[in-house]
């Protein structure tokens, strides 16, 4: 696994969206400088079949849920005790389940771009990548999957990996949230509904807050309020 840092200070660990990067999400836009510059170090892992890790191509490599087991592992390796946790979308989801399912206990908790139905109902999520996958190169303009092929272009995605990939994702539960204890902030772009409520998934954690920012699913990262909402959370 890839694994970018900047700064020093505080662990913040930060997860990135499906078809992206660590560059794409965090490093591009100046995010993870702004959480640097606040004293903070920004260690974010290009995800598995993502960025400069490894696309195997081997179903074996995709047991069920493998990017929580591969984010409590390099929880482990990399020592981290006392940090903070932080994903989009993908990263959102998977840091949640994290959390939520396999123990980890990071002082805060930050999901972008997440809302309920897309960790209950991720199924239709699922049905809707591995379509633009099946799709790919022949999706035109006005489909509502253009978008994800044009994403999945500009980012050089490995198809025959994520979807694979896509695959191993299985539905969080409700009833598993009850471990969310930490203070967890939703902070998504008040025009992004690609995942469902954040509202509503906020509203069912034990010790969550909301709050918007400007943007889509696609835009909210590029903008500057995007990490000064992160960094507004963990020193508050």
């Amino acid at each position: 696994m890839a694994v970018h840092r900047l700064g020093t200070g505080r662990p913040v660990l930060l997860l990135h969206g499906l078809f992206s990067s660590a560059e794409v999400n965090w490093i591009k836009y100046g995010t993870a400088e702004a959480i640097a510059a606040a004293g903070f170090e920004a260690i974010m892992p290009d995800l598995r079949a993502h960025g400069q890790s490894a696309h195997p191509h081997d179903p074996a490599a995709y047991p069920e849920d493998v990017l929580v087991r591969d984010l409590t592992g390099l929880v482990d390796q990399l020592g981290l005790a006392d940090y903070d946790l932080c994903g989009f979308s993908l990263g959102a989801r998977t840091a949640l389940k994290g959390v939520a399912e396999a123990g980890l206990t990071p002082r805060r908790l930050i999901l972008s771009g997440m809302g309920l139905a897309g960790i209950q109902r991720w199924s239709g999520r699922i049905g809707f990548f591995l379509d633009a996958i099946a799709r790919f190169g022949t999706i035109p303009r006005g489909d509502p999957a253009y978008f994800a092929q044009a994403f999945m272009k500009s980012t050089g995605t490995d198809l025959v990996a994520s979807r694979l990939l896509l695959e191993s994702f299985q539905a969080g539960q409700v009833s598993d949230f009850a471990a969310v204890t930490m203070p967890t902030l939703l902070l998504c772009g008040s025009e992004d509904d690609d995942n469902g409520s954040a509202e509503e998934l906020a509203a069912v954690l034990p010790n969550a807050t909301h709050a918007a920012m400007p943007g889509t699913h696609m835009t909210s990262v590029t903008k500057r309020e995007f990490g000064a909402g992160i960094v507004a959370f963990l020193t508050g």
